[in-house]
């Protein structure tokens, strides 16, 4: 056993111990007994707490891996994680980078949740999270972060999926909560049967479900029951969400990136301008772009296109995986601004094209403050500069950080 302070917090949610080592659930300035082991020694107990430690307010804190930071109080917590995004645009090069407020997701607000399947010998199903540092499944009772409506779908949706065969040991259920409702991917390690089905259509009733879809070990998504149509709006427009869509996990945050991304946009731009969303998934950005200008929306997934097949004239869909084929300079030549909302790996083959292009207005909206950094340095090479910079915090107390970047040349 050894006794280490702490000196930081580690971008994973860590504490950093003097010697170099992590150490979980520990807070800068605490002195804490460890296990000894590195790189990553275990908390046996704080011999010295912060000040600024709290009693965490969820059961499930510390087996949980959803939550890394409930231990902290709120101040420096969201400081901490604006700092994230300052840190990201130092190592880019952008030092005195203008930095707006935290936009703040609070909790049970969270409508979208990818959550874990096992059963056990029993029979039993579990759902929930997986551990922190672990693949092991920690059940669920209650989440403080999940919206209500989704919290109430766990334990009827375990006690359903009890007889249901195609659920063999493990498997997943994303759930979105929509205009209409709660809707589920089940996703399993073996085939449903008939009774499969029926067993979910009936559960898709008792508890006004309107779709639930299914997707085995191989194969894409299918419905496996549906009571009626599933449906969602995004700036005025409806649409039919995808079983499965990536939504913004909380409607606070996506307002507060839709509301980063269009004060980001020139201050005058034509009638028809034309603006290009990049990564554009189901609309979310391309919609109220439409209300600035003419917008190209490019995604690689068929099934989001296809949910942009309703939208105004003004929006106009293609299908193209921009990580093997990204827009070329010559491509993008015409356009007033260029949003993209890469996924977690960030955009450095797209970023590559944009900073070869003549590009006046770059607007980029971060889930990586890694990936950032390292797209923004191109960018800073290319002669942008750093317009506007806004952080979110669409995962309470977890170490993750949604971030508007807006790069001007």
């Amino acid at each position: 056993m050894t006794v280490l302070r702490i000196l930081r917090l580690g971008a994973a949610g860590d504490g950093v111990a003097e010697d170099g080592r992590f150490v979980p659930l520990a807070l800068p300035g605490e002195r804490v007994e460890t296990d000894g082991a590195a790189p990553r020694a275990g908390l046996i107990r704080v011999v010295e707490a912060s000040p600024e430690r709290v009693s965490a307010p969820c059961p499930h804190f510390g087996a949980c891996g959803a939550c890394a930071l409930q231990h902290w109080a709120d101040a420096p917590y969201a400081a901490w994680k604006r700092g994230l995004l300052a840190e990201a645009l130092a190592r880019a090069g952008f030092p005195e980078a203008p930095i707006g407020p935290l936009a703040r997701t609070p909790p049970g607000a969270r409508r979208r949740a990818d959550l874990g399947l096992a059963r056990g010998r029993d029979g039993v199903v579990q759902i929930g999270f997986h551990g922190r540092g672990t693949r092991a499944l920690v059940p669920l009772h209650r989440c403080l972060v999940l919206a209500p409506p989704l919290v109430a779908l766990l334990a009827p949706l375990a006690a359903a999926l009890r007889g249901v065969q195609g659920l063999r040991r493990s498997g997943g259920a994303v759930v979105n909560l929509l205009d209409s409702g709660p809707d589920l991917l089940l996703r399993t390690d073996g085939a449903l049967t008939l009774q499969d089905r029926q067993r979910l259509a009936a559960f898709a009733e008792a508890e006004g479900i309107a779709r639930i879809a299914w997707q085995g070990p191989a194969g894409p998504a299918e419905t496996a029951a549906q009571l009626r149509p599933v449906r969602h709006r995004l700036a005025g427009v409806e649409i039919a969400p995808p079983p499965g869509a990536f939504l913004q996990a909380s409607a606070e945050g996506e307002a507060a990136i839709v509301a980063a991304v269009l004060a980001g946009l020139p201050e005058k731009l034509p009638p028809r301008a034309r603006l290009a969303d990049l990564y554009a998934g189901i609309g979310t950005l391309a919609l109220p772009l439409a209300a600035r200008g003419v917008v190209r929306a490019f995604e690689g997934e068929a099934a989001a296109v296809a949910a942009l097949a309703g939208a105004p004239p003004r929006v106009r869909a293609e299908r193209r995986d921009l990580a093997r084929q990204p827009l070329l300079p010559a491509e993008l030549k015409g356009f007033e601004a260029v949003v993209l909302d890469p996924p977690f790996a960030g955009a450095a083959e797209q970023v590559a094209q944009i900073a070869r292009s003549a590009l006046r207005r770059v607007i980029y909206v971060s889930c990586n403050p890694a990936a950032l950094a390292r797209d923004a340095a191109l960018l800073r090479r290319a002669g942008f500069r750093l317009h506007a910079a806004t952080p979110v915090d669409q995962f309470l107390w977890s170490t993750h950080l949604e971030s508007v970047a807006v790069f001007a040349r």
